[in-house]
């Protein structure tokens, strides 16, 4: 008897794992994404990729009190992202591009574990600085420590770690002059393996 497919997203797996270092590393993430709103105090939130909305349910459950918003060009990630906030936050199948376009502004813009996806990232900088009206919270993982951690525990070793869905590699150096390219880094806290800038709006 075959034994039954996972079918669940990357995201999932990872916010779903039993691993207890695991489960450690993503609520420490959170709780460091939590500060930084908190230092920034939006009024209003939006995530882009906000898959199946584990990062808007954690600030939920932490007390931010900012309007949340959320869009996904994933359709099954949003209605999961749905059923798991209901009322709390506002989850949109939709395009960046688009929200821009139709004028739509937010205090505080965020990307994830996102721009490590986009083949062309460096397009999304214009998208994420129209669509905000202050602040900007990213994130990505730390390179090379987070393919060698992949590699030292046996996932994706014929890729020396790195995730196949991954098109970029940063350090946290290349990140920030990336991020800093565009707009004001105020603060860089550690969330090991991963970096994570808040950022503002140049004047």
């Amino acid at each position: 008897m075959n034994a039954p497919v996972d079918e669940r997203s990357s995201n999932q797996k990872k916010h779903e794992s039993n691993n207890p270092i695991q489960r450690g590393l993503i609520d420490n993430f959170h709780a460091k994404a939590i500060a930084m709103v908190n230092r920034a105090k939006p009024g209003s939130i939006l995530e882009l990729g906000c898959g199946e909305g584990y990062v808007l349910d954690a600030f939920v459950r932490g007390g931010v009190q900012a309007e949340l918003t959320g869009v996904e060009l994933d359709e099954r990630a949003v209605g999961k992202a749905q059923a798991r906030l209901g009322s709390r936050a506002t989850i949109e199948h939709e395009d960046a591009r688009k929200l821009a376009a139709d004028g739509r502004r937010f205090d505080m813009v965020m990307m994830l574990e996102v721009l490590e996806h986009i083949p062309e990232p460096e397009q999304m900088l214009p998208i994420i600085d129209e669509l905000s009206t202050e602040w900007i919270l990213v994130s990505v993982p730390w390179e090379p420590v987070f393919c060698a951690l992949n590699f030292m525990r046996g996932k994706n070793i014929t890729r020396w770690g790195n995730d196949i869905d991954h098109v970029n590699h940063w350090s946290r150096r290349g990140f920030a002059e990336f991020i800093g390219s565009r707009f004001e880094i105020v603060e860089q806290p550690g969330v090991f393996p991963w970096t994570m800038l808040l950022a503002r709006k140049r004047s």
